[in-house]
């Protein structure tokens, strides 16, 4: 069998993520919409959250009966069930891999390690580029043979710089802006253009220990853990709806220095996990917080 021909039977693959008010028969009407359609469930989860009493869910689907005739007709066709139950739903193209532009200043690790992962092929993503306000990290970017974009950063030119980042943005369709230790602090304007297309890595356990060196807070307050969290940025520095969290156990006898050293394991962790996720479409923001499939 040539590749081509093989190509030609895999199963086309897709996934649906539901939000909407709690109702009876949502899980049957969707599981229906695809039968309809000549689709088969792969893999499915749901979460109702009783506080704001709102429902929640994933669909993984594969094309068996060649009646799927694309994401825009999947739309259209769904929209009227979506009416019924005040959906809010997303569906996703499996084949088609979610563009990344990273951006990072001096500290690689966690640009390296993510780096690693899409080489490997178990990131599934497109990495467009690199963006940093310093030179530091344009050999490794460009050792993978990926656009490095250097884009220095001042309070005079602030609004300037971030407007290239947005050029950039749209020029490669960029879905997710992953932010790898990139120490700067993003605008109102930036934040509000990316809603729910920015994730960030912060180098402590939130809400503990926001803003500025928050390994030597740790250290200060004498914890018994350290950490990192993954997530989505907003207007309010460090108050994203949170993806993902690592921890290290720590005590006494760490001094500032090897807490640092430690936390980035903690930081490429949750920041992988979280990038990771989100090019598959896993995680659907459900007000100051995420459901995570």
């Amino acid at each position: 069998m040539s590749k081509q021909e093989n190509n030609a039977s895999t199963p086309h693959k897709y996934v649906l993520t539901v939000s909407c008010p709690e109702a009876n028969g949502i899980v049957r009407a969707v599981s229906d919409f695809l039968y309809q359609r000549g689709a088969t469930i792969s893999d499915a989860a749901q979460h109702r959250d009783p506080i704001v009493d709102r429902f929640f869910m994933r669909v993984e689907f594969e094309e068996v009966e060649a009646k799927i005739a694309g994401i825009d007709t999947l739309e259209q066709d769904f929209a009227p069930l979506a009416a019924q139950f005040s959906m809010k739903f997303n569906f996703f193209d499996l084949a088609i891999k979610p563009k990344v532009l990273l951006a990072v200043s001096k500290h690689g690790h966690c640009l390296n390690d993510i780096l690693h992962r899409w080489s490997s092929g178990v990131l599934p993503a497109d990495i467009v580029g690199v963006v940093s306000n310093h030179e530091e990290m344009r050999g490794i970017t460009e050792w993978y043979k990926i656009p490095y974009h250097y884009l220095p950063v001042s309070p005079e030119n602030k609004a300037q710089q971030e407007a290239e980042i947005l050029q950039i943005v749209e020029e490669q369709q960029v879905d997710l802006l992953a932010l790898a230790r990139y120490m700067q602090i993003l605008s109102p304007t930036i934040c509000e253009a990316l809603e729910g297309r920015a994730i960030n890595i912060h180098h402590s356990f939130l809400p503990g220990f926001k803003g500025a060196n928050p390994y030597r807070q740790a250290y200060m307050r004498g914890v018994k853990i350290i950490g990192a969290t993954a997530h989505y940025v907003t207007t309010d520095l460090d108050e994203g709806p949170i993806i993902e969290q690592a921890v290290e156990k720590i005590d006494h006898n760490f001094d500032i220095d090897e807490l640092v050293q430690i936390g980035r394991d903690a930081e490429c962790a949750a920041f992988a996990r979280a990038v990771k996720w989100h090019c598959e479409h896993r995680i659907i923001v459900n007000g100051q917080k995420t459901v995570v499939f």
